[in-house]
């Protein structure tokens, strides 16, 4: 099976417990390997563990915040390069341009989208198409 016929891996990194179960079953019908973790201790021992194609982390959660999960992957040699995608109610504009610092490749903010937007989103990123 070639690469591009290959599903991808998205690692969804939530604490809100609905929020997680709706994006996991929304990407995983859209024929996504799914990982999830509730926190950003979880989030990056997954990451660094999987390698997954893209991330897709939160930024207010306990035990590690999305933002120091961040940069914790970005100093690994595989994080350095993985696609983040920012998901958040947070209208923070420091934090959110902190995280574009760091290396987000975009951010989108849950109460303005619906799940297919973020599922799209994600999708551009990967460059599949929609």
């Amino acid at each position: 099976m070639s690469k591009e016929n290959k599903s991808k891996t998205i690692l969804i990194v939530e604490d809100d417990g609905s929020m997680l179960e709706a994006l996991v079953e929304k990407f995983s019908s859209s024929k996504f390997d799914v990982l999830s973790a509730r926190n950003g201790v979880e989030g990056l021992e997954l990451a660094l563990s999987k390698h997954p194609d893209i991330i897709l982390l939160d930024i207010i959660m306990p035990k590690m915040d999305g933002l120091s999960m961040l940069r914790k992957l970005k100093e690994d040699r595989w994080g350095a390069f993985a696609p983040v995608v920012i998901l958040t109610n947070l209208s923070d504009s420091q934090k959110l341009s902190e995280a574009l610092e760091i290396g987000v490749v975009e951010y989108i903010v849950k109460a303005e989208v619906k799940l297919s937007d973020i599922v799209f989103k994600v999708k551009r990123v990967l460059g599949m198409g929609a």
